[in-house]
């Protein structure tokens, strides 16, 4: 039951950065990587402060979050946003979680 007043939850889109960290799961040789999240908070600055927490529980090093907003404020910017993509949001807000739904590692270019 949502008590009178009670701010209500959204899932914004944040992409994460993260360093190299032992135990981090990211490929050998791979610098660091950028991980697409959907978090649900009451704001995009609990967003931010779950998605951070849950990443250093799991052995990563966040450097840097970028935030998109909600799926309403990105689709009022023009994003267009697959079913798929809008499912996994939709997941986040149902579970009051954090889903990480790509990740791209980085490598850096030989210097030769």
């Amino acid at each position: 039951m949502t008590k009178p007043g009670a701010k209500k939850q959204k899932v914004y889109t944040l992409v994460v950065e993260v360093g190299r960290k032992t135990g981090d799961g990211l490929p050998e040789g791979a610098t660091g990587a950028a991980l697409m999240c959907y978090a649900s908070g009451i704001d995009e600055a609990e967003a931010v402060r779950e998605t951070v927490a849950i990443l250093k529980q799991a052995d990563m090093a966040p450097l840097d979050v970028t935030g998109y907003g909600t799926e309403e404020e990105r689709r009022e910017a023009g994003h267009d946003i697959e079913e798929d993509e809008a499912e996994l949001m939709a997941r986040a807000l149902e579970e009051n979680s954090v889903i990480v739904s790509q990740v791209t590692p980085f490598f850096d270019k030989p210097t030769h």
